[in-house]
């Protein structure tokens, strides 16, 4: 197998997207539970094996930046490096913002699928300050990029907003 350069990727594994969306909101479900914004990820890798999983990391430290797929994006990029990630699928409960697919980008994860939509995401959340939104697609971020980010969603939608019921208002 040859490295994937910056405009051509591996083919991406068929996998069941709902059922690994699910097992994210579960995740999110999770971090509200404990207390955190729920918002979930978990990294699958080319095989269909569950990776890693990573709720919101907003708490204790109120970090803005501690969102679930950046936090994942980091521990995968680390941990797996940019030529094993090509062929991985990070699952969310909500689209990444800009600085999540970003660091999806920068570590080389070839495929998202998530669930919420930003520009629904929004529309529950308004200006809450400790989610001002920003209703800017993922796919757009992926498009100025050199390579291919596959982009499935919003999945389940429904479900995913769900889970922020009575958390922002």
């Amino acid at each position: 197998m040859t490295e994937p350069t910056d405009t051509t990727r591996t083919a991406l594994p068929i996998l069941d997207h709902e059922h690994y969306l699910r097992l994210a909101f579960k995740v999110a479900e999770a971090a509200k539970a404990s207390g955190q914004h729920p918002f979930g990820a978990i990294l699958v890798g080319g095989d269909g094996t569950v990776l890693m999983e990573q709720t919101n990391g907003y708490l204790p430290d109120r970090d803005m930046t501690g969102h679930a797929e950046r936090l994942i994006a980091t521990r995968g990029g680390i941990e797996y490096g940019p030529r094993f990630l090509a062929s991985a699928t990070l699952y969310t409960s909500a689209e990444p913002c800009a600085m999540c697919a970003g660091a999806a980008y920068w570590v080389g994860i070839g495929r998202v699928v998530y669930g919420l939509s930003e520009k629904r995401m929004k529309g529950l959340t308004g200006n809450h300050p400790e989610n001002p939104t920003l209703d800017l697609p993922c796919e757009l971020v992926f498009a100025a990029g050199q390579r291919k980010v596959e982009v499935v969603g919003p999945l389940l939608e429904d479900e995913a907003a769900a889970q922020h019921e009575g958390v922002w208002g």
